[in-house]
């Protein structure tokens, strides 16, 4: 991810939690061009989506199990917010709710998934 995605306020990531991640990676390989690269999840792989023409990452596609069981089958977008821990009782203060508990990610970076009054997931992401 790069630095300028990392900037509070932006899209960072987007990715679809789904019960069978290989038929979806297949799916979107054939009808948008993406490319692939398997990210072994230990007894399994989720993917990282490519361009056409290679290059970087652009979204991921991930299996509904583990830390992902449950979150909802949608194209979830990652917001990169100043503090996440301020965010989330934020979010809470003003009638969403929190969906996914504040995970680690890589060194030191920490997401979660939150719901807003309306029903809409977002995830929010703070870089490490």
């Amino acid at each position: 991810m790069s630095d300028e995605k990392q900037v509070a306020g932006t899209i960072a990531w987007a990715d679809l939690t789904v019960e069978n991640a290989e038929d979806v990676r297949d799916f979107y390989t054939r009808v948008v061009g993406w490319g692939s690269e398997g990210v072994d999840m230990g007894g399994y792989s989720d993917f990282c989506m490519t361009s056409p023409e290679g290059g970087p990452p652009v979204a991921g596609i991930c299996h509904a199990r583990k830390g992902n069981a449950g979150l909802p089958a949608v194209w979830l977008m990652y917001v990169t917010v100043t503090d996440i821990d301020t965010s989330v009782a934020a979010c809470e203060e003003l009638g969403g709710r929190l969906l996914s508990p504040i995970r680690s990610y890589g060194e030191g970076a920490r997401y979660c998934v939150i719901e807003d009054p309306a029903g809409a997931a977002l995830a929010l992401f703070q870089k490490g």
